[in-house]
């Protein structure tokens, strides 16, 4: 435990910013998840709106800090890569 006042100040300060990064992580990995969903039944439209939806979860996280720019840009790279493979084939 900290002994220093700064030290505990910043000892609260951590447990209040991973609480707000795990709940930015949630969210994210709630869109992937409903994307894949989305991505899997077929649904060119609703493939759409899921990605929208994820690359917001996805920058919101990664503009806070609660993942790096590098992989929130990676993922949605993959992202629009499967989107783009399902739009092709459904055409």
């Amino acid at each position: 435990m900290p002994n220093l006042k700064s030290a505990k100040k910043r000892l609260r300060q951590n447990e209040t910013a991973r609480l707000r990064n795990s709940a930015r992580k949630t969210r994210m990995r709630s869109a992937r998840r409903s994307f894949q969903e989305a991505l899997a039944s077929g649904d060119v439209d609703a493939t759409q709106k899921a990605y929208a939806a994820f690359c917001s979860a996805i920058d919101k996280a990664a503009k806070h800090g609660a993942v790096a720019r590098n992989n929130a840009s990676r993922s949605k790279k993959r992202a629009a890569n499967a989107m783009r493979v399902l739009s092709s084939a459904a055409s």
